[in-house]
């Protein structure tokens, strides 16, 4: 027996397709960009189909705030790996 209602994941291909033009648009450095948005999305696509919200892009965005949120997380890591270094360079250089 097939499915009547479109998963989740027919949402969001249906949403990107929608988008084609304003991609194709966009200058050639912000077209991957814009990809990994969807990637993103898609990432979480079983928790946003378990939502069934009646708005898709709503748990999309949700899912690209989230992966944007590790990424910001994975850079304060390195920053402050980086800074400790940087301060245990110094104290062990003075003179």
């Amino acid at each position: 027996m097939g499915r009547t209602n479109p998963t989740y994941r027919d949402a969001l291909r249906a949403i990107r397709e929608r988008w084609d033009d304003f991609r194709r648009a966009l200058r050639n450095r912000d077209q991957p960009r814009f990809d990994q948005l969807f990637a993103y999305a898609r990432e979480h696509a079983d928790a946003s189909g378990l939502l069934n919200h009646e708005n898709p892009l709503l748990p999309a965005s949700v899912s690209i705030d989230l992966e944007q949120e590790a990424r910001l997380d994975d850079v304060e890591i390195v920053d402050n790996r980086w800074c400790r270094a940087v301060y245990s360079l110094k104290t062990a250089c003075r003179f």
